[in-house]
């Protein structure tokens, strides 16, 4: 009897053993991981009971905050402005999630960052968070979203030097501050209203949307001329209205079956597809590509908030393939694709004598004695070309506003780079209407650049007047150029 006694007593050691020390693995070993699981209700909860620090513009509007609230979340995230930054900060949601500044930040947002959880904070139970101020320029902000209007289309604003994003509009915007409601009818409301919108408020179109960017594209064939085969430029190409393409009966023409021709400088003043067609078939699809790729083409910008998709240019071996496609990528069109933000990206690498800097939104992190905590750096993100290549576009680009296809943004007194771009498309599968993705790139002044802008009108029914780069995303650059010069 006593000898099975010990050996139940033996077995339920043992038990509880094992449940001690899988009490252990999980309020221990485990706690952290748990805490964090997506399905823990009650770290929702308590996420969500806690106040968040501040997002502002570089000019210090307030546009997304915490407010307390008499519910059992204790604090709401409202966003002062609606539909103006909800691209730039995101959405905080119960049940949707975070996303943009909000999510990119959270860490300090919501006080986990380690460099404001001290221990004096944790003994005295106080929640302290950071505040996030942004590049934002909210006068430029809102000058590129007015002067967009109820287009469909986006506008990125760049600072040369630093890839500073001062202005970044998508258009239908969406307003954040019904999705972070408490309540689940609101929210889910919200959140559906959004979705089945076949405008697509939740896309950002200012950098997650790439179209094919027509003849902005042409800086880069320009930039590829004079620094891979710099004899192309003294070629002075016959004026004409189309051209064959090689191993195809078909033909490349000009908008509208112009004439045009002559030397690079006036080709890029005039926009001369038949021109650049043949500059892109004598450059070659190697340099043609490389050059693309030394301005960002095909890599994923990196945006310090993510959602950034990469612009396209067709690889090498394509074009052993498909060589008349290399008159089309030549100008911007076939398989060729951008975003806005890579555009500003491009003209804003030319700006800074060709290095291109990471773009980005977050300037500085603040804690709740005003101090700061983290300072952006701004990093050199590629050498897109030479100083002296950069140099020479600069000048042709300032011939495309002294005359030629985007002289509706010439400011008197103010030198101004521009290309206008008008990407020939139709307006979906099966469509027989024709329409075009309306771009302009453009920096200012061109002697000593301070602002880069990057405006696209993608083909849309309801377009009022011409549809090219210079009759639609013309007026909103020359908008965003004066605001941001103090000039009109």
């Amino acid at each position: 009897m006593d000898r099975r006694i010990s050996q139940i007593g033996l077995v339920l050691l043992f038990l509880f053993g094992a449940l001690f020390l899988q009490l252990n693995n999980l309020q221990v070993l485990q706690a952290k991981k748990l805490a964090n699981a997506p399905g823990n209700v009650r770290q929702v909860v308590n996420a969500f009971s806690l106040p968040r620090g501040a997002i502002l513009t570089g000019d210090g509007k307030v546009i997304a905050e915490s407010k307390p609230v008499n519910d059992a979340y204790h604090y709401l995230r409202v966003y002062p402005y609606g539909t103006l930054y909800g691209d730039v900060t995101g959405f905080y949601s119960i049940d949707y999630g975070v996303t943009g500044i909000e999510a990119a930040y959270n860490k300090y947002l919501t006080g986990h960052s380690p460099t404001i959880r001290s221990l004096t904070d944790l003994l005295n139970s106080t929640y302290v968070t950071d505040s996030v101020t942004t590049t934002i320029s909210s006068t430029l902000q809102s000058v590129a979203e007015s002067a967009l209007g109820s287009r469909k289309g986006a506008a990125v604003v760049i600072q040369p030097s630093t890839g500073a994003i001062l202005a970044m509009v998508s258009n239908p915007g969406y307003d954040p501050t019904p999705l972070a409601s408490h309540s689940g009818t609101t929210e889910q409301a919200a959140w559906k209203s959004l979705i089945s919108n076949p405008n697509q408020p939740l896309l950002n179109r200012a950098i997650s949307r790439a179209y094919p960017p027509g003849s902005s594209f042409k800086i880069v064939t320009t930039s590829a001329v004079y620094d891979h085969d710099p004899s192309i430029a003294s070629i002075d190409f016959p004026a004409v209205t189309q051209i064959p393409l090689p191993l195809t009966t078909h033909k490349l023409h000009n908008y509208a079956y112009e004439s045009c021709g002559g030397t690079i400088p006036l080709l890029l003043k005039v926009s001369c597809d038949t021109g650049y067609a043949q500059v892109g078939l004598k450059l070659g699809a190697a340099n043609l590509s490389n050059e693309a790729a030394s301005f960002g083409f095909n890599q994923i910008p990196p945006l310090d908030i993510g959602g950034a998709a990469a612009s396209t240019f067709p690889p090498v071996s394509f074009f052993n393939r498909n060589l008349p496609q290399l008159a089309y990528s030549a100008i911007g069109q076939g398989n060729v694709s951008a975003t806005a933000l890579q555009m500003a990206m491009v003209g804003a690498a030319v700006a800074n004598g060709g290095l291109m800097m990471a773009p980005h939104l977050m300037y500085q992190i603040r804690n709740i004695q005003d101090q700061v905590v983290k300072q952006y750096q701004p990093k050199v993100y590629k050498v897109a070309t030479s100083p002296s290549t950069a140099s020479i576009v600069t000048s042709e680009m300032e011939g495309v506003v002294q005359g030629g296809t985007a002289s509706g943004i010439a400011i008197p007194g103010v030198k101004i780079a521009a290309k206008t771009g008008t990407a020939q498309t139709t307006l979906g599968v099966g469509s027989t209407v024709s329409g075009a993705d309306n771009w302009m790139v453009a920096f200012a002044p061109a002697n000593a650049p301070t602002i880069a802008v990057a405006v696209v009108v993608p083909k849309q029914v309801g377009l009022v007047g011409i549809s090219t780069g210079a009759t639609q995303a013309g007026p909103v650059v020359k908008a965003i150029l004066q605001s941001a010069l103090g000039v009109g």
